[in-house]
């Protein structure tokens, strides 16, 4: 792990984007926002783990969860992850192996797919409306309401993270710790960032091309002014660029966990990242580079 585990904002399900110890007393946010002490000594072993959607079932009808669909539960009280769609984030209060959630802050991205967003719909339902009691059993986790609906996962600690540098970081989502905006339809796929082994990024923030000087040591990343290209382009396009050229603003925290990667910078602007997918980059670099705007 190049850091320290994401928790990502069930910005998560971030954007439309969950971590738990097994001993000792934890201090983490309930649905009202504080702080409460726990004791852990009896419960599973759930955070600091990535836990991949299997399916939902509600009312005795299973829902088959989509690829990508996952969950992390934070030491700190907040959940994230994402639901094959969209990305949400919570709050979650765990006492012994009785986990309460907060009502789920979702991305607001509409998938076509019906097939997903009813799986959407009814994992939010069922991690935000009541308690539920964890069993873990090895790489399997279920959570299991009072009424018997219930939430299987699968843990996938085995599988590393991907390198910070040399992969295709398509950007997801933008926002703060706490929430998290999907890009527009029309940026979909083509927001990307790659950091090389020279030390540079480089990549598209849906608009202009950019590049940068990016030294990443200790969880930090620290850039150098930005170039971009100077196109200008109509709709959403200009205003996700200005956001995301926050991220250049000094040094930026990082994190990976498997194929995803948080970046956050100085004053507070959350991007979230997933590796692979991105639109190949235009070929048509005529324009000149220019110093960005911050």
């Amino acid at each position: 792990m190049h850091t320290q585990r994401l928790t990502l904002t069930l910005t998560a399900l971030a954007s439309a984007g969950l971590l738990l110890t097994a001993c000792g007393t934890e201090t983490g946010a309930g649905s009202d926002g504080g702080a409460a002490d726990r004791s852990a000594g009896s419960a599973p072993a759930i955070t600091g783990i990535r836990w991949n959607v299997d399916s939902v079932t509600v009312g005795g009808k299973k829902y088959e969860a989509p690829d990508g669909a996952h969950l992390e539960i934070g030491e700190d009280g907040r959940a994230g992850g994402s639901f094959g769609c969209n990305h949400a984030g919570a709050d979650v209060r765990i006492d012994g192996d009785q986990l309460a959630f907060s009502e789920t802050r979702m991305t607001d991205m509409a998938c076509t797919d019906g097939d997903r967003m009813a799986f959407e719909k009814s994992l939010a339902d069922t991690l935000g409306k009541q308690k539920l009691t964890a069993e873990v059993d090895g790489d399997r986790m279920t959570l299991t309401s009072a009424k018997g609906d219930h939430v299987d996962l699968t843990s996938r600690a085995d599988e590393p993270d991907a390198p910070l540098t040399g992969t295709t970081w398509t950007v997801r989502g933008v926002g703060d710790d706490r929430t998290s905006a999907s890009l527009p339809e029309e940026l979909a796929d083509k927001v990307h960032l790659t950091f090389g082994k020279d030390g540079k990024v480089r990549g598209n923030l849906g608009c202009n091309d950019v590049s940068a000087t990016a030294e990443a040591k200790d969880g930090r990343i620290t850039f150098g002014a930005p170039r971009t290209t100077r196109k200008m382009c109509p709709g959403e396009a200009m205003r996700t660029e200005r956001e995301l050229l926050k991220i250049f603003d000094g040094t930026a925290r990082y994190e990976v966990s498997q194929d995803t990667l948080k970046l956050t910078a100085a004053d507070g602007t959350v991007v979230d990242a997933s590796a692979g997918n991105a639109a190949k980059p235009d070929k048509d670099r005529s324009d000149e580079d220019r110093p960005g705007e911050k």
